[in-house]
Order: structure tokens, then sequence, then C-alpha cells
């Protein structure tokens, strides 16, 4: 009790007294003065000299990190953190595999080739020739709707008699980016098979292509379909038979026509091989190859073109005759036996 009154008649006394008394005493808290930061001045070096010089003078030195040595000679270390050591001192990881990705996007070859039958086109149905031509189409139909089957089991939807339409469309539209020198696009309709031999010669020439007709309706002759290194990889193919006219005309780089004409429009028949990569979600039907069957007429060469020599004129023609004359005599008597006394023999 005495200790508590003696705390309270301290404060006044100490009220009264002020400081100069040697008691601490308790007071609220003092201002801080804030500093004084210069606001418009930049955060610089009084002198812009020696710039690069002072910066220069502090070098940023990365020491060797022994720690992480030790515990990779003690196999501490996982792969995804060499991997991430790597990336941060700028090497690229090397890989635990010398495999190489490989894609294969068309076959090199035709599945099966479809046979065309000779006469095709010209052989009736009642005649020998025909009939033949009905029986050898009755054998392969089996795999054919094999095929087809395997086809639908990729894509619903697939029908072969609604395809053909868009089979044309693929047709037309290669040859005209072929012709219009189209190359990008010609991927995207053609195959890396067709493409090189479609491009063969193609160089420095102007070709002109048009396609006015179907003279019959395009109908699937063909369909294969074959695995690829995996029963994953999947490839289907199928043979269309196309009677159309065209007109075809070739220039070369001198604009001299050598091969066709503008004009004039012929009757073509042709077996054409469409491919499509069935195991790829986004793959698409693109032209393939073409089968040419051994009976069918071999096509016209094109007319080669050649610079014409300039003809001489009479007189120059006699002048080199004689001068060829006058050589020959020299070279004869050159060629001649002579005697001791330098007379010809």
């Amino acid at each position: 009790m005495s200790l508590f009154l003696s705390r309270h008649l301290a404060i006044p006394c100490l009220r009264q007294h002020g400081p100069s008394i040697g008691v601490p005493v308790r007071t609220g808290a003092t201002h801080t003065i804030p500093p004084m930061r210069r606001s418009q001045i930049p955060n610089k070096h009084w002198n812009p000299l020696f710039r690069k010089e002072r910066a220069a003078k502090f070098l940023k030195i990365e020491l060797v990190d022994h720690e992480w040595d030790r515990k990779r000679a003690r196999d501490e270390i996982t792969p995804e953190e060499v991997k991430e050591k790597l990336k941060k001192m700028g090497i690229q990881p090397a890989s635990q595999y010398n495999e190489k990705p490989l894609y294969i996007s068309s076959t090199g070859a035709l599945l099966d080739a479809y046979v065309p039958p000779e006469g095709d086109g010209k052989a009736s149905l009642i005649s020998t020739a025909g009939a033949k031509q009905v029986g050898e189409k009755m054998k392969g139909k089996g795999k054919t709707m094999s095929s087809v089957r395997k086809f639908r089991s990729y894509d619903e939807d697939f029908d072969p008699r609604e395809w053909v339409d868009e089979a044309l469309e693929i047709y037309i539209a290669a040859h005209r980016a072929l012709a219009d020198g189209e190359h990008e696009l010609l991927h995207k309709f053609a195959t890396e098979k067709a493409y090189p031999e479609m491009m063969n010669m193609a160089k420095r020439k102007t070709i002109r292509w048009n396609f006015i007709k179907s003279l019959e309706p395009p109908r699937v002759l063909h369909a294969r379909h074959a695995e690829i290194l995996s029963k994953e990889n999947m490839f289907g193919q199928l043979t269309v038979r196309m009677n159309t006219q065209q007109t075809l005309a070739v220039y070369d780089r001198f604009g001299r026509l050598i091969h066709g004409s503008e004009t004039v429009a012929k009757d073509v028949l042709e077996y054409v091989v469409f491919e499509k990569h069935l195991a790829n979600i986004y793959g698409t039907w693109r032209l393939h190859a073409k089968i040419i069957p051994d009976w069918m007429p071999k096509r016209e060469p094109g007319h080669l073109t050649y610079r014409v020599p300039s003809e001489a004129s009479p007189k120059e023609a006699t002048e080199k005759s004689t001068v060829q004359k006058d050589d020959k005599e020299d070279e004869g008597e050159k060629e001649s036996i002579y005697d001791r006394f330098g007379r010809i023999l």
C-alpha cells in the first residue's frame, strides 16, 4: 500500500519540478524529422564522364558450385535438375536416345495396283472382251468392299459413289495449281510421290490447261488399305476412272508452242489413284499417281525448238568452197614424198 501511494505522489512532484530531477519520465512519441530528398535531381553521378569505367569496376562472377558437383558425382541429382542446370548455363540438354522422329505422310508406291482391262471404253458388254472385263472386275470386288468397310471405320459418312465428286474437284485443283505455278498449293492436293512426277520438266515452261467437261461420270474401280510400320498407321488408296475432255498447251521459255493446243480439245481416259492417311485425324484425300496401261497408245512427244542458222549468200558459198579446195591442195602437197633434191616424187 505504501509503494502504491509513493508512485501516485511522485507524479505530481515531477510535474511541478520538471525534468531537472534525474528520474525517467514517460512522455509521448516525438515526431522524426523527414529526410530531405531531392525530387527534381536524377539519381546519377555528378560527373557524367567515365561511366563505363565506373561500371566496369563491379564484375558479377559466378562461383563454381562444388556442392552440386559432389551431388552429381554421388548420383544424387535427378535428370530434371541436370536439365534445369544446363538451361541456366545456356547449353542444350543432350537427348538420352539417338532416334529421330519419323513422320510418314504417304506411301511411296501403289497398293496392289489396278490393272485396266485392254479396250476399256471401247469393248461392248455383248462382246467377249466386254465379258472378260466384267469377270476381272468381280475378282477383286471382295478386297475392294473390305477396304471400303475399313475406310468407314475411320469415316462413318464415307460413300464411294458420293466421294467421286470430291475426287474430281481434287483432280482439277491439282492440275490448275500446276498450270498456275502455285507449288505450295500443289502440296495440298498431291502426295509426296506425285509432286516430283508432276513437276518433272515443268521448269521454265508455261502451261495452259483447261478442264472442259466429263464425258462419263467418274467411278471408283479399286480400293486398298495397308499398314505402314505399325497397325495404327493406316493408309488407304482409291483408283478412280475418269473420262474427261481437256485442252493442254505447253510453251517453252521463249514462248514457242512445244506440245498440244489451246483450242483443240481432246478426250482423256485416265485411271487416277487417290490416297489418304487414315490414321491422321486431319488427313485428306490427295492425288497419288496415275496408272498408264501397256496397251494405251504412247503420247506424242513435244516439239523441241532450236536456233536456225543463218544461210550464207551464193557468193560467200563459192568463196568458201574455193578456199577449202586450196587448203586441201596444200595439205596434199605437205603429205607428199620428196627426194634428196627437194622434188615431189
